[in-house]
């Protein structure tokens, strides 16, 4: 199966720049995965898709502001940072611009001396490892410091970082969005809880790999990097109970699918546990617990259309897509939202 076979075209204008001020006000196109069939909705409208019993699973991760720009000391140099993967010992796994001046022993300063990294090591892809010193508590410093780590098609910094967290984000530690999520408001969960639906809350920390383009021709000969999940007792039992019951689990996004089918056993069922998963999912998949998919709509020959390929057929999902382009949606991180059912 090539790349190409996953690309789509689409204006730049199209392109969402800023998130809506109502989270829930998206547009929503709603494609049944075995007809092909479309339909438009605006993103509140939801809950006309739940059903008691359902089980909603949520990824609750937080994204923390992860890109740092600072000097290089002694030359003074720009080096900007961007942390993907926290170590021991205030070690990151780190992308570093430019790598070049970015050799073992180089040390940069942020905010004036108020952080400091040295590179330790290189590691795979020309990331660095990167040692931190400070005075304090190294969020607060992030916080002060550091600049959410928007994709490369947003334009702009964010006016407001909470508008690239969900309401619900708990646990710190992506580099990315999960960024279905961000339709949802408090108001829109509540309404669902009370409808019977169960919500089951997992983690998986979003890793800048869901993002890389894919680059080799042969989509199987492309390598996805890993990233922790978590589930908890709570969630395996209620995504469990939905099965037994013959009720659905719905992903809030592609990060919620890939843990669940990360940590699900060969029979679809949960069990409470944690890890590093480099799952791929593309045409060809048999999806274990996952029915339904609530997502946004995705770039070209990303890995992530190629997961909602494997739910709802790349033909189906490629003539959504036009039509969604054709309907004028928004796309990508700050876009409207599809649901796969």
């Amino acid at each position: 199966m090539k790349r190409q076979d996953f690309y789509y075209d689409l204006p730049e204008e199209l392109i969402a720049q800023d998130p809506l001020k109502d989270r829930s006000s998206s547009r929503l196109l709603v494609l049944d995965k075995e007809s092909g069939a479309v339909s438009h909705h605006v993103f509140r409208e939801i809950t006309d898709y739940l059903e008691a019993g359902d089980c909603l699973v949520i990824n609750d991760t937080k994204v923390i502001p992860a890109r740092l720009i600072g000097s290089k000391i002694g030359t003074n140099a720009k080096i900007e940072i961007l942390l993907l993967k926290r170590k021991e010992n205030n070690v990151w796994e780190t992308l570093v611009k430019p790598g070049k001046k970015a050799k073992i022993g180089t040390r940069i300063s942020f905010g004036d001396g108020l952080l400091v990294g040295e590179v330790i090591d290189i590691v795979e892809e020309g990331n660095r490892l990167v040692q931190f010193t400070f005075d304090g508590i190294f969020e607060e410093i992030l916080d002060q410091l550091g600049q959410m780590p928007l994709p490369p098609y947003i334009t702009h910094q964010l006016e407001d970082k909470d508008r690239y967290n969900t309401v619900y984000a708990a646990h710190s530690g992506s580099a990315a969005a999960p960024t279905a999520g961000l339709h949802f408001t408090p108001e829109l969960l509540e309404e669902i809880q009370k409808k019977g639906v169960d919500i089951a809350r997992v983690t998986l920390h979003v890793g800048l790999g869901t993002f890389r383009p894919v680059k080799v021709d042969e989509i199987t000969d492309h390598h996805m990097h890993s990233e922790f999940y978590q589930i908890g007792e709570e969630a395996a039992e209620k995504i469990n109970r939905a099965k037994e019951n013959g009720h659905r689990v719905i992903c809030v996004g592609t990060t919620s699918c890939r843990t669940i089918e990360s940590a699900a056993d060969e029979n679809g069922h949960m069990e409470a546990k944690s890890g590093w998963t480099e799952i791929f999912i593309y045409p060809g998949y048999r999806f274990k617990v996952l029915d339904c998919l609530i997502t946004n709509f995705h770039l070209p020959e990303s890995t992530l259309i190629m997961l909602v390929s494997a739910l709802a057929g790349r033909e189906h999902v490629l003539a959504a897509y036009e039509e969604a382009v054709k309907e004028r949606y928004r796309f990508f991180s700050f876009g409207d939202a599809m649901l796969i059912r």
